[in-house]
């Protein structure tokens, strides 16, 4: 029997669940433009064990989105997860966020790529298949008309900044399934917990989230 707890920060979702052998117990989350996550998530973690009768002795494992994402949320979420797995002395696990977010579709045919905004009009993106195969690794990329345009068939597309993108990728083949949705640490249950199995831990002292991009900080003029 295994009590995991998914933290999910990588978008402006500050998300949090507690999932017994994979399957969800519950689920804690909002989403605040602000980034309210260094606030919010240890009160989150704190509830929602409590509110399922779980001690943080009874967890297994601690899992946690890896990134690509905002490189804020990453930190806090990542440091809140290491924190964690240290002081318990238990497993630490690393689901690819963009892997996580492809897992809230569900079809039989076509692709699908999740993106993350990353400002303007790149995105962080993969393509997945419908077994959640990874066909096209993490990328960095701006998006126009002509993004995607080699594949044939249904691409349907997921993530937080579908609004921007419907105006850009107009062909028929693309489908949006709606307008925003955020990686959320509900679909993080069944994916760490094939980790989990499978023995497949990171290094508390040496785990860093994939932040994609080099952070930069500018001064103003």
């Amino acid at each position: 029997m295994a009590y995991i707890l998914n933290i999910e920060t990588s978008t402006k979702n500050c998300s949090v669940s507690i999932a017994l052998n994979g399957e969800n117990i519950a689920v804690k989350e909002i989403s605040e433009a602000g980034f309210s996550h260094a606030e919010k998530l240890h009160i989150f973690f704190e509830d929602i064990l409590k509110e399922n009768n779980i001690a943080f002795k009874n967890l297994s494992a601690i899992a946690v989105s890896q990134g690509p994402g905002s490189y804020t949320g990453l930190r806090i979420g990542v440091s809140a997860a290491k924190g964690l797995s240290y002081s318990l002395d238990i497993p630490l696990i690393a689901v690819d966020t963009l892997k996580s977010l492809a897992s809230q579709v569900k079809f039989n045919d076509g692709i699908i790529i999740p993106m993350i905004d990353a400002r303007r009009m790149e995105v962080y993106s993969a393509i997945f298949n419908h077994k959640l195969e990874k066909i096209r690794a993490v990328e960095a990329q701006i998006i126009d008309e002509n993004s995607f345009s080699a594949i044939e068939g249904k691409i349907y597309v997921v993530g937080d900044c579908q609004p921007k993108l419907k105006t850009v990728l107009t062909k028929s083949n693309f489908i949006f399934l709606d307008e925003i949705i955020y990686p959320s640490a509900k679909e993080m249950s069944t994916l760490g917990y094939q980790k989990y199995q499978n023995n497949d831990f990171v290094d508390v002292a040496y785990f860093e989230p994939y932040y994609l991009k080099d952070f930069m900080i500018t001064t103003s003029k």
